[in-house]
C-alpha cells in the first residue's frame, strides 16, 4: 500500500451511523491517510501490509481518535467586549436599562464599525487558535455586528481571510438581520429593504458568504421580514438558517423548515408542531448551552421531542460578546450533557456528524469514513464519554487536518 501516513495503537470513534457500536467505535484500530483523505480504517488486525520503512507510522498509545470537531455557530469576529455590562447586570441592572444607555449589541456594533480589518483579524485569529487547540477543525463565523453595508462586508472579509491563513476551515454566514441599527430605529422594514437590495448583492458580488441567517424574534425581525430575507438568499443560491424560538415561539422554525433551512438555532421555545416540521424537512436543531448558561435561562430546548422525531441535534458555542463569551467547544460537550441532559454520544455527534450536516458539508467531514477529508484528533482518553465528563485539562494530543499533522 502506498499511503502518506498510518496511525496505529488507537481506538476510533468514527461517528459513522452505519457502524452499530456506540460512537461507531472500532477498538484496537488503525487509520491510513492518502492525499488528504482517509484511505483505510478498521481493526488493526486487518490492516493491509505496507512499507513501514517509507511510510510514517504514528502510535496513539491507546488513545481515541475522533473526527475533528466542528463549531457550527459562532460570532467570532468582533471588537471590544461587554464585561462592564456583565458587571452591571450582576449589580441589578436590566438588559433594557443597559441597552437604553447605549449598551447591548449596539455597543459591539459601534466597536466593530470603528475597528479596522487588521484589528478584527488579530482578534479573530486569537479566538480561532483557542478553538483549534481543543480539536476544532471547522468553524462557522457569522457577521451581524456591523448592521451597515461597509461593516458587514468588513467582518465577512476578515472571516474569509481567517480561513485562508489558518488550518481551521471557515464557513461564513451573512447575518445582517441580527438587529435593527439605530439609524433605522423606527423603520425596520426599511432596514430589511437595505439588506435585500444593497447588502446581500454586495456580499454575493465578493463571494463572502456560504449562508444567510436571520434573528427571528419579537425583539428583532418578524416572520414576514424573515421570509423576505431568506427567500432572497435562496433565490441567490445561498444556504439559509435561522436564529429561532430563543425567547418566544414565533413559528420561525416551521418557516425555516418550509424554506429548506440547514438549521434552526437556540430553539428553547420550540413546540411539537415545529419539531415535526424540522423532522420532515431534515433541518438540524442547533443547541447553544453557552447562551442558556450565561443568560441564566430556565426554558430548555425540547430534547425529548427532538429525539422522538429524530431531528439531528447539533452542539455549538455561539461564541459572542453578549450572550455567550465562551470560546470552548469542549465546554459545550459538558454543558450539553449537564444542562440539556444529552448523552455523551449525542453531544459528540452534535459537534461532529450533525454539525457537518448543519453546514452542508457532511459529505466531506464529520465522521471517519474512507474517502472523507482526513480531519481528525487524537485524544488522551480511555473512553469517548471522557470528553464530555470533565473540563479544564485539554486531552487533545494531535490534530490532523487535510491529512497533515498540525503542530499547535
Amino acid at each position: 500500500m502506498s499511503w502518506d501516513q498510518v496511525w496505529i495503537d488507537v481506538n476510533l470513534a468514527t461517528m459513522d451511523p452505519s457502524i452499530s457500536a456506540p460512537y461507531g467505535a472500532i477498538t484496537d484500530a488503525a487509520i491510513a491517510v492518502k492525499d488528504g483523505k482517509i484511505a483505510w480504517l478498521g481493526p488493526r488486525s486487518e490492516l493491509p501490509t505496507f512499507d513501514v520503512l517509507s511510510i510514517p507510522v504514528y502510535r496513539g498509545k491507546g488513545g481515541w481518535i475522533t473526527p475533528g470537531l466542528i463549531d457550527a455557530h459562532t460570532h467570532l469576529v468582533f471588537a471590544g467586549n461587554r464585561a462592564n455590562e456583565f458587571e452591571l447586570r450582576l449589580k441589578g441592572a436590566t438588559y433594557e436599562e443597559i441597552a437604553r444607555a447605549g449598551g447591548g449589541i449596539i455597543s459591539t456594533v459601534n466597536a466593530c464599525r470603528e475597528a479596522d480589518e487588521a484589528e478584527l483579524f488579530d482578534l479573530g485569529r486569537q479566538r480561532l487558535n483557542a478553538l483549534a487547540k481543543e480539536g476544532v477543525t471547522t468553524v462557522e463565523i457569522k457577521s451581524g455586528y456591523g448592521l451597515d453595508t461597509e461593516t458587514e462586508l468588513k467582518i465577512l472579509r476578515v472571516a474569509r481571510e481567517l480561513g485562508q491563513h489558518h488550518h481551521v476551515d471557515v464557513k461564513t454566514t451573512f447575518l445582517g438581520a441580527h438587529a435593527v441599527p439605530p439609524e433605522f430605529k423606527d423603520n425596520s422594514d426599511g432596514y430589511v429593504d437595505l439588506i435585500i437590495n444593497k447588502m446581500l448583492p454586495a456580499v454575493i458580488a465578493e463571494n463572502l458568504a456560504d449562508a444567510v441567517d436571520v434573528f427571528c424574534e419579537n425583539i428583532a425581525f418578524n416572520l414576514e421580514q424573515t421570509e423576505r430575507v431568506l427567500s432572497a438568499a435562496k433565490a441567490a443560491g445561498l444556504q439559509v438558517k435561522l436564529h429561532a424560538e430563543q425567547l418566544t415561539n414565533m413559528g420561525g422554525s416551521a418557516l425555516a423548515a418550509r424554506l429548506g433551512a440547514k438549521s434552526v438555532d437556540h430553539i428553547e421555545y420550540l413546540d411539537e408542531a415545529g419539531v415535526k416540521a424540522l423532522s420532515e424537512s431534515g433541518t438540524c436543531a442547533v443547541l447553544l448551552p453557552g447562551a442558556f448558561y450565561f443568560l441564566r435561562e430556565t426554558q430548555k430546548p425540547p430534547i425529548d421531542l427532538l429525539r422522538q422525531y429524530n431531528v439531528p441535534m447539533v452542539l455549538a458555542s455561539d461564541f459572542n460578546p453578549g450572550s455567550s463569551p465562551i470560546c470552548s467547544t469542549l465546554l459545550m460537550l459538558n454543558m450539553g450533557c449537564t444542562l440539556f441532559r444529552l448523552t455523551p454520544e449525542e453531544a459528540l455527534t452534535g459537534l461532529t456528524l450533525n454539525a457537518a450536516k448543519a453546514l452542508g458539508i457532511e459529505d466531506n467531514v464529520g465522521s471517519l469514513v474512507v474517502g472523507k477529508q482526513a480531519d481528525f484528533c487524537l485524544w488522551d482518553i480511555s473512553t469517548p464519554a471522557q470528553l464530555a465528563y470533565s473540563y479544564g485539562v485539554n486531552p487533545c494530543k494531535d490534530v490532523v487536518k487535510n491529512g497533515k499533522l498540525i503542530h499547535q
